[in-house]
């Protein structure tokens, strides 16, 4: 099974990477607005380096009663403290199930289904816990290849899926 780019979905191994974020909870992640010259102003006044795309981390899916939970940022090359609204975190150790979107970002779903039928033929399961009744990924990330800031036409856009592992 091949995504829309022709590159088969694999396994990639990453050690931990620490990173700088704003969470944010939408109901519709159509409506998603972060102000990110916030983080790359408060990153540049702390003297902290990007290390890596843009990223969004889900947490949680949300639904029509229950808000989506991303946390949108940047890896960065060391460990940071954060300051109200910059959050700090680490992507976490471990194998994660990745594949390549090609297009505009609100179309990424097709995508992620590729990568979950994939995985399933194969007998893969996502990492995550249970949460007040919610089911909470432990890593799941869309991180952007292409800056969207620097293209004009979306669908030129080009991003990365992976989803952390059991195991």
């Amino acid at each position: 099974m091949e995504t829309g780019t022709g590159i088969e979905p694999k396994l990639q191994t990453g050690c931990a990477q620490p990173y700088v974020a704003i969470p944010v909870q939408i109901f519709d992640e159509g409506k998603l607005d972060v102000d990110l010259t916030k983080l790359t102003d408060w990153l540049s006044r702390n003297g902290i380096k990007i290390a890596g795309p843009l990223f969004y981390r889900y947490y949680t899916s949300g639904s029509l009663s229950k808000p989506l939970s991303i946390e949108v940022g940047y890896p960065v090359a060391t460990p940071a403290q954060g300051q109200d609204p910059i959050i700090c975190g680490n992507i976490p150790e471990g194998t994660f199930a990745t594949s390549i979107h090609c297009g505009p970002p609100g179309l990424i779903t097709p995508s992620l289904k590729t990568l979950q039928c994939w995985a399933g033929h194969r007998g893969i399961q996502w990492s995550y816990s249970q949460q007040n009744g919610d089911q909470v990924w432990a890593g799941c990330f869309e991180f952007y290849l292409t800056n969207p800031a620097d293209i004009s036409d979306n669908s030129q856009c080009r991003m990365a899926l992976a989803l952390l592992i059991q195991g």
